[in-house]
């Protein structure tokens, strides 16, 4: 998308905090995490799939996968870690790998079933439903402050660790929320995603 828009590169928050001892997807000592890419195959940022995976696993990250062409990579790191330590390891190695100002946002894997079902508004085939990401709890606030909407165009509500936000298709680079969440300040902590694309990655 070209100009300060909404990054909802995946139209087609912060990561919750380490469990002492998780329920393993792969096993003990292990957890399984997305990180969603902000602004990945958008405005000449382009990233092949099969070579995203690359630094992940450069890393020594496991299990690693690639979903969809908008930025999506679920892999499984070694515990313990800190989510702002992985955070900063993985922006740096993609930085390294593909030369660009990389930034994400990681979820944990096992809370993204409630997250996706957690959507308030009514799913209809004429609108789009997202979830936008934030690394820094307070972009979450600051998304909302003071925001004037026309609720008869859009919907927008505040989830754990997330924004839920419903619009008109082919309306998410001009409603209200989505100026506001193109705003520069946003560019470095937030990115939406399609709840479509989020059950493709569970």
């Amino acid at each position: 998308m070209d100009g300060p828009v909404l990054d909802v590169s995946a139209v087609d928050g912060p990561a919750a905090g380490v469990d002492p001892d998780p329920a393993p997807r792969y096993g003990r000592g292990m957890t399984t995490w997305v990180a969603l890419l902000r602004g990945v195959n958008v405005n000449g940022i382009t990233i092949r799939s099969a070579d995203l995976a690359e630094p992940f696993r450069s890393l020594g990250h496991t299990d690693v996968r690639t979903v969809l062409a908008s930025g999506n990579v679920v892999f499984t790191a070694a515990d313990p870690v800190e989510p702002s330590v992985l955070r900063s390891s993985v922006e740096q190695a993609l930085r390294e790998r593909f030369g660009y100002d990389a930034w994400i946002v990681l979820v944990r894997h096992d809370a993204l079933a409630d997250l996706v079902a957690g959507f308030p508004f009514a799913s209809t085939a004429d609108r789009h439903d997202y979830a936008v990401f934030a690394s820094e709890p307070a972009a979450l606030d600051d998304l909302l402050a003071g925001l004037d909407l026309d609720p008869s165009v859009e919907q927008v509500a505040r989830g754990d660790g997330v924004v839920y936000w419903s619009c008109p298709k082919g309306s998410s680079t001009s409603t209200a929320f989505a100026k506001r969440a193109g705003a520069a300040r946003f560019k470095r902590t937030t990115t939406a995603r399609n709840t479509n694309t989020l059950r493709k990655l569970l």
